[in-house]
């Protein structure tokens, strides 16, 4: 069995131990990339939910004329995933790419939705945290806004 960092990851949006999750990790196949390869390109099938287990990658929109627009950086720790490629027969929309030699754990999105189906209260729990957070995150950005010195409007003369 692999030792995952995605393993933590996982369990803690689930809110605990993952079913089965002895099965899920011996399937995935960490992969290596030096410096300027491609994990995957625009426009390609990639249902993977990726975890960067070493490395960096960067991911970039591709415009017509050739150049790109960089979408974001993705470091060790971090995550990534086409969206767009997660649905069924979809695909990506931009590309990612190792910027330094780089290990990621790609994760199986739809054996991820199949954990999800083995165990339902798993996944309701990830989504009552997650609102849970978002909700606490809204009331913080308040709280900083309520805090923020506000300049005094000019009085408007008549």
């Amino acid at each position: 069995m692999h030792t995952l960092a995605s393993q933590p990851l996982l369990e803690h949006l689930a809110g605990g131990p993952l079913p089965d999750w002895a099965a899920f990790a011996d399937e995935v196949q960490p992969r290596t990339l030096a410096a300027g390869d491609a994990l995957f390109e625009t426009d390609a099938p990639w249902p993977w939910l990726c975890v960067v287990r070493r490395g960096l990658f960067k991911l970039a929109y591709l415009r017509e004329d050739g150049s790109e627009r960089i979408k974001s950086f993705i470091p060790e720790g971090g995550f990534f995933a086409s969206l767009a490629a997660l649905l069924p027969g979809g695909r990506t929309s931009f590309t990612a790419v190792a910027l330094e030699t780089s290990v990621v754990e790609p994760l199986s999105y739809p054996r991820i939705l199949g954990i999800r189906r083995a165990a339902p209260g798993v996944a309701e729990g990830a989504a009552c945290r997650h609102r849970a957070l978002r909700a606490a995150q809204g009331k913080a950005r308040a709280r900083a806004a309520d805090a923020e010195p506000r300049a005094a409007l000019p009085a408007l003369s008549a």
